[in-house]
This record gives structure tokens, C-alpha cells and sequence, in this order.
């Protein structure tokens, strides 16, 4: 037993050692490294590929422990935008390549990143692309370039949009795992698929409504682009006449056909490179980084501040991926005590989620407006939750291909009595008062109880029409005619009155000061999360292996959908957010 005892005192003692020198290196490179830039040598060219890139702000953190610790990277969307519009006037950067660039941006912020490279083709340098294979996502992207290069051995993808939605009725009664739903709105479908076999005529005409308006975005763009007209490409998609590269290039969707080490030889050329020597690159992380830690004060006192809310909407503090009231009511109240901060604009990336807690941030934007005006800039997507945080701002501004409106509630309450009485289970409640017991999953749902809870979905939708209608001037009768639960892109929402303008962050950023009053500002970016260290430890890579490995075993998809399912197991309360994960190919 001794030695025993000896042996785990070792390997104890061992692994301490092994976490202790693991953390001693990462600080010691976190001291020592953090502030390394990278030197932008002269005629160079930035390569963009925005694979580690998800959000537009990367977050900041009161804690700088867990700044040296976090696993998130240091710059988001909106820091790659403004180094490239830093880039426009470097002298040393001569052009920018889209190189086999594969990222999970959504199609809103690609059209935010495109206006950008658009702007910076202006200045009269170029931008070329080159991919061995193109998503119809990436090409959206990437038709943006002066030259459009291709693999000869590659694919291009180009077919319109569509969205899958799974049914599981059948499946329920067969399991005897059922979901009882209770919700209001009938275009809030993110419960049909527990209702029905297939999708309602309801839902069916709000996809495809969605889909017809972000696909215009989407080819009016390109179109534009390439110089092919809209009724061209819609052939395309429709025949499929741009799947290999000779077809593309027929159509006039891809410029050349070569294999990378051509495609840099031109680079070369264009750069009068001559040689064996390489032309100069530099990633876009480093440029981006390097142009936040170069970049030049702005001496302007005023400042407006940038409030991003990305992700589902939970209670708590919240962090990069997850809108909490912790996090978005402070930087609310700091802003707003601010006397430096004329005007606040709330960057809204998210398909909503809790309501108590979207009506806890939408009240502090109510005091807040009355102080300082609050301008909207809707991302991805601005729905459900993510719009009633958004309807009572000064302004809102969305991107043609936002998806945004989604104005309903509903409940789940799962119920496994079916399964348990196929089992052999029996469950049995005692109580001193008619309605003293809780819900139990365990027991048939007693429809008295439903009813209540009924009366709770219909009143946080009555109070989310409601504060739609104050906040956009209109009638709860026009609110409710256009709410429902039905989606709209951006485009259809500015008809509706839905949002203001069309736009993107920058555009808000402009309409902000100009109500303001102020013309020479700098921004001021929130919020800054109280995490604690040992928050951020449960982020470090040897805590993520057991996803990763999931991830890669099963595949992306297959993945997705079981996060899909531990999300509606988390989803407590009434919720308000998106009616369907809409994943649009």
C-alpha cells in the first residue's frame, strides 16, 4: 500500500509540475510576445483569409489575467475592415489577394467586407482571388476581385439558395418523446418541426419570400461585379452552367484557369518582381493587428461607442459568443455616464433567445435614449430577441441580406410520459395546493397548467408588439398584421418599417453623430466582460478536445445538429428568438 501511495504521490506530483510549466510558458510568451509586431515591408500584398475570424468584435476583458489567457482571437470583423480601409492610403501595400479563403462569416457581414474591398479597389490597387474550389458563400466574396482565378481540377458552386428543415412528429409518437409547444404567432416555426410532417404554407412562404430577397442581394452584387446581368445568372444558377472550371469561365464567373504557383507568378509580374525572388505578403491577422498597435491616435475628445451584442440572448454576464444583460446593461450605463460618448450604436448579431433577459437590455436602452442617442446596426441576423433590443433605438440600420423581424414567442415544455408508460414508469405527485406541483416531464401536461402558461407566451408577445409599436411609431393592430413571428431580410423590413436604412457599421456609425452633432470623433468599443480566470480556463485547447474529436469524427454538420439539440434542452422560460436554425446554402 506504501508503495502504492508513492506511485499516485508521483504522478500527482508529475502532472502539477506538467500544468505549472504549461502555464509558465504561456505567460512568459504572453509577456514577451504580446506586443511583437509585424514590419509591412514595401510593395506588399495582403493575403486574406479569414478562417480564425467569427465575430465582429473579438471582446476585451476588466481582467487582464484573462486577456492573457483567453483562447479568442484579438481582432474580429470590424478591426479587418478598418485595416483595409487603412490600407487604401499605405504606401506600402500595392494590392490584397483572396487566397483559398474559407471562413464561417455570415452572408451580412461578407456584404459588409465587400463594400469594403470595393472601396479599396477605388483607391487603384488591385484585388485578386484564387481558390481551388469555390462555395457559393466564398464566391459572393471573391467575385469582388478584379481577377477571378480557378483551379483546373476545382468546382465552382452556383445554384440559388435553399434552407433544409427537419420534421420530427413521427419520430415523437414513435419514441413517446413529445414536446409540448405552446407559442403565438403562426409563422413561428421554430416549434413545427414538433407539430407537423412537413412545412406549413405559412413558413413555406416566409423561406421563400427570405430567400428570393437575399439571393437578389447576393446576384445584384455579382452582377455588378462581373458585368452580368441578373436575368444571365439566374440562368446559370438554374442549369447549373458554371460547375467545372471551363463552364465558369464560359460564363464569364471565374477569369482564369491555373494552378496557384501561376496565379502568384502574375502577382509577381503585376509586382515587377523579378527572379526567383517572392513578392511580399503579409496575412491579414498581422496587417490587422499591426494597424491597431501602429495606428495613430485620434486626438478628437468626442467619441461615440460601438456596443456589440453577438450571439443568443441568456441570462448572466455573457461573452464574444453570448449576449448577456450583465455585460450589454453596463456598457449601457458606461456609455451613457460617458460624458466623452455623444451617441451610442448597438451592433446586433443575433437570432435572439431568452426574453426576460431582451427586455432587461431593452429597458436600459429606453433610459439610455433619453440621455444620448442609440443608433441600430443590424449584422447577420437581428431577430426575435435580437429585434426587440433593437426597435426602440433612434435608428436602425440592416444590410439588404439581413435577417431580421421574427416578432413572436413560444415555450417548450418536453414530456417523456409516453416513453415512461412504454417503459413501465409511473410517476405520481402530492401536493397541498391545486397548482403547488411543478411541471414534470414525468406526467401528462395538465391543461390548466398550459393554459397559464399560454397567458405568460401572450403576454410577452403582447409587451414585445407593443414596444415594437412605441419604438417605430406604428399601431400594435400594423405591428401584429407584419409580426406573427414571420422573418424578413433587411430589404423587405425597410418596406414594412421595420428598420430605417440600409447600411452597414459604418454607415450607423456616420447616421449616430450626425444626430449627435458632432463631426471629429473617435469610437469606443464595448463591452469589456468581467470573466474570471477560471471562466476563461474552461476555454484552453485541452479542454475543447472532446468536441474537437466529436466534430471531426461525425463531421460539421452532424455536429451542428446535436448542438442544435443540447441548445433547445437549455432554453428555459419563454424564449423570443429566430423560428428555425436557417442555414442557407
Amino acid at each position: 500500500m506504501k508503495f502504492l501511495g508513492n506511485v499516485i504521490a508521483t504522478v500527482v506530483g508529475i502532472f502539477v509540475f506538467i500544468m505549472f510549466f504549461f502555464f509558465g510558458i504561456i505567460l512568459i510568451g504572453a509577456i514577451f510576445g504580446g506586443d511583437s509586431t509585424v514590419s509591412v515591408k514595401s510593395d506588399s500584398v495582403i493575403e486574406l483569409n479569414l478562417k480564425q475570424i467569427q465575430n465582429d468584435y473579438a471582446g476585451k476583458y476588466k481582467d487582464p489575467w484573462v486577456t492573457v489567457f483567453s483562447d479568442k482571437k484579438g481582432i474580429g470583423l470590424t478591426d479587418v475592415i478598418n485595416a483595409i480601409e487603412a490600407a487604401k492610403t499605405d504606401d506600402n501595400i500595392k494590392g490584397i489577394s483572396i487566397l483559398n479563403d474559407e471562413s464561417s462569416l455570415g452572408l451580412a457581414q461578407y456584404k459588409d467586407l465587400r463594400n469594403a474591398l470595393e472601396s479599396f479597389k477605388k483607391s487603384g490597387k488591385f484585388v485578386w482571388a484564387y481558390a481551388n474550389t469555390y462555395s457559393q458563400k466564398e464566391y459572393y466574396l471573391n467575385s469582388v476581385a478584379n481577377t477571378v482565378y480557378i483551379n483546373p481540377a476545382g468546382d465552382l458552386d452556383f445554384k440559388g439558395l435553399s434552407s433544409e428543415v427537419m420534421f420530427f412528429k413521427d419520430f415523437q409518437d414513435k419514441s413517446g418523446i413529445h414536446m409540448e409547444v405552446i407559442r403565438h404567432g403562426k409563422y413561428k416555426s421554430a416549434v413545427e418541426p414538433f407539430l407537423e410532417n412537413k412545412m406549413s404554407d405559412a413558413n413555406r412562404e416566409q423561406v421563400t419570400a427570405l430567400l428570393n430577397s437575399i439571393w437578389t442581394t447576393v446576384s445584384t452584387d455579382i452582377s455588378k461585379s462581373r458585368n452580368i446581368p441578373l436575368d444571365k445568372l439566374n440562368e446559370i444558377a438554374n442549369g447549373l452552367l458554371a460547375r467545372t472550371p471551363e463552364m465558369a469561365k464560359a460564363q464569364h464567373l471565374v477569369d482564369i484557369i491555373a494552378y496557384e504557383d501561376v496565379y502568384h507568378n502574375a502577382i509577381k509580374k503585376a509586382l515587377k518582381v523579378t527572379g526567383d525572388d517572392d513578392y511580399n505578403k503579409i496575412s491579414i491577422s498581422d496587417y490587422t493587428q499591426n494597424n491597431i498597435t501602429t495606428a495613430l491616435t485620434n486626438s478628437a475628445t468626442d467619441q461615440i461607442a460601438i456596443i456589440y451584442a453577438q450571439g443568443e440572448i441568456q441570462s448572466g454576464e455573457g461573452d464574444v459568443t453570448v449576449i448577456g444583460e450583465g455585460s450589454m446593461r453596463r456598457s449601457l450605463q458606461e456609455a451613457r455616464k460617458n460624458e466623452d460618448v455623444k451617441a451610442i450604436v448597438l451592433r446586433i448579431d443575433s437570432p435572439g433567445g431568452n426574453a426576460l433577459t431582451s427586455d432587461l437590455i431593452w429597458r436600459e436602452i429606453e433610459i439610455t435614449k433619453k440621455v444620448k442617442p442609440v443608433v441600430v446596426s443590424m449584422g447577420n441576423y437581428a431577430a426575435s430577441g435580437g429585434y426587440y433590443i433593437a426597435c426602440n433605438a433612434n435608428k436602425i440600420f440592416a444590410e439588404s441580406n439581413t435577417i431580421t423581424g421574427s416578432i413572436g414567442v413560444f415555450g417548450i415544455l418536453p414530456n417523456f410520459s409516453p416513453l415512461a408508460n412504454k417503459l413501465g414508469i409511473n410517476t405520481e405527485q402530492v401536493k397541498t395546493h391545486e397548482n403547488s406541483a411543478n411541471y414534470s416531464p414525468f406526467v401528462p401536461v395538465d391543461e390548466k397548467f398550459k393554459a397559464f402558461t399560454l397567458e405568460g407566451v401572450e403576454h410577452i408577445y403582447n409587451t414585445f408588439v407593443t414596444h415594437v409599436a412605441e419604438g417605430r411609431k406604428m399601431t400594435f393592430a400594423q405591428v401584429d398584421a407584419i409580426a406573427q413571428g414571420r422573418v424578413w431580410s433587411g430589404t423587405e423590413a425597410l418596406k414594412i418599417g421595420l428598420v430605417d436604412k440600409i447600411g452597414g457599421l459604418n454607415d450607423a456609425i456616420a447616421e449616430a453623430a450626425k444626430i449627435a452633432k458632432v463631426k471629429s470623433y473617435s469610437t469606443q468599443n464595448y463591452p469589456e466582460y468581467e470573466k474570471t480566470f477560471n471562466d476563461i480556463l474552461s476555454g484552453l485547447p485541452f479542454t475543447q478536445s472532446k468536441e474537437a474529436f466529436i466534430k471531426e469524427e461525425i463531421g460539421e454538420e452532424n455536429y451542428m445538429l446535436i448542438e442544435q439539440v443540447k441548445r433547445l434542452q437549455k432554453q428555459k422560460g419563454v424564449q423570443a428568438i429566430l423560428p428555425f436554425g436557417l442555414n442557407i446554402k
